[in-house]
């Protein structure tokens, strides 16, 4: 319950982000504008933000109070069933699960393909990289800490060393490469910092895995331009403090 008080109350320290219509500096525009309902803390939404920067685009962020069941009205869950946030309405076009967002986004609104290449095997290794991310990190991820920052259960050495393991297999699809699926930014890197943001945040120690080590500070640098101290970073930053005040 303390962890829900916490969060009701960074709410609305999310206004400083700002509103504004959807505009691309590339030259594509929405015909309105892109609404994201979203959370600050949130790892999906700070990626969908990230990508949605770096692509030139403003959004109208809605701030959904999931304290307040904001998720649960009718209005909500008929526009997604499943109620979970980030949700995205690009004029009537409605879609979940970040990582499909962030594809459209490029799809829909970007100047070029490199963030979310359309040549067939460079998109299969973005698409391996984004579906390594979701099935195995962040799900390892929160294997790990959800129990503390919900239940405020112990740190668990055994599901620690689980995501280990799975530190260590991106060590190894990293050696040779400067990101994640080769030498330029991609939505498989802003969707996976999002997690190892966390991590620091959260002071779990990756710093043995050289590669991943130099990943993380490499793609830090690449987005501070879009995002990364006020979005991510902080966005992180609030979740570790929901720990500490546990």
């Amino acid at each position: 319950m303390k962890f829900l008080t916490v969060l009701l109350a960074l709410l609305y320290l999310a206004n400083d982000i700002g509103n504004a219509a959807a505009r691309s500096k590339g030259g594509k525009m929405p015909s309105q504008p892109i609404k994201l309902y979203y959370l600050p803390p949130s790892p999906p939404c700070r990626a969908v933000m990230m990508t949605a920067r770096v692509l030139g685009l403003d959004l109208e962020l809605v701030l959904t109070n999931i304290m307040k069941g904001e998720h649960l009205t009718p209005e909500y869950q008929k526009m997604n069933p499943q109620h979970t946030i980030p949700t995205m309405d690009d004029n009537g076009f409605v879609l979940w699960e970040s990582r499909a967002i962030m594809a459209y986004l490029v799809n829909a609104y970007g100047r070029d393909d490199s963030l979310y290449p359309k040549n067939p095997r460079q998109r299969a290794i973005v698409d391996q990289r984004l579906q390594f991310d979701l099935g195995t990190l962040y799900s390892r991820y929160s294997a790990l800490y959800a129990p503390m920052l919900f239940k405020g259960e112990p740190y668990n050495e055994e599901l620690a060393a689980k995501l280990t393991e799975a530190l260590g297999w991106l060590n190894m699809l990293l050696d040779g490469k400067t990101f994640a699926a080769g030498d330029n930014l991609t939505i498989a890197d802003i969707s996976m910092i999002a997690t190892f943001s966390n991590l620091e945040a959260l002071g779990f120690d990756f710093s043995a895995h050289e590669n991943v080590a130099k990943w993380f500070e490499r793609t830090k640098k690449t987005l501070e331009p879009h995002g990364y101290e006020d979005i991510d970073k902080a966005g992180a930053q609030q979740i570790a403090s929901f720990l500490k005040k546990d």
